[in-house]
């Protein structure tokens, strides 16, 4: 083995960066995070899938739901001043074929059934631009018939 070749590729530190940043987000929740979490967690609400922290673009999503294109981001005392921020990363995931919906931290601990509520509901209705059931497609020979 050369030396060249067991250096880590650029591709591959990066990949690393992001694991490592992901879990030290998810290691340090907010109360209103682990709150949303434990009831989306195991397939809770509704028999959907959520991940927490997961890299989408430059970006960490607090939640999403890989299958239905759902971001769910929490918001807290800091996001006031930075709602311009919060509106190109919002756009941002819109352009990754996400839709997003954003809730204040305050919202999560005080009105917990509401906001599961909202979100069972953009879950239940149907992406414009949903992901193709896996396995099913166009194969090399073209579409399956």
């Amino acid at each position: 083995m050369t030396a060249s070749s067991s250096a880590a590729s650029p591709l591959s530190r990066e990949r690393e960066r992001v694991r490592v940043r992901a879990r030290a987000l998810r290691s340090d929740p907010t109360e209103a995070e682990s709150l949303l979490w434990f009831h989306l967690r195991d397939r809770r609400l509704g028999g959907f899938k959520f991940r927490r922290q997961r890299p989408i673009g430059p970006y960490f999503a607090d939640f999403v739901c890989v299958e239905e294109k759902l971001v769910i981001e929490l918001d807290g005392g800091q996001h006031v001043e930075r709602a311009e921020r919060d509106a190109v990363r919002t756009a941002c995931l819109e352009r990754e074929g996400f839709r997003v919906l954003r809730f204040w931290n305050n919202e999560v601990l005080t009105q917990t059934p509401a906001v599961l509520e909202q979100i069972l509901r953009a879950c239940t209705h149907p992406h414009p631009n949903p992901l193709p059931p896996a396995g099913e497609g166009e194969s090399q020979q073209g579409p399956l018939t």
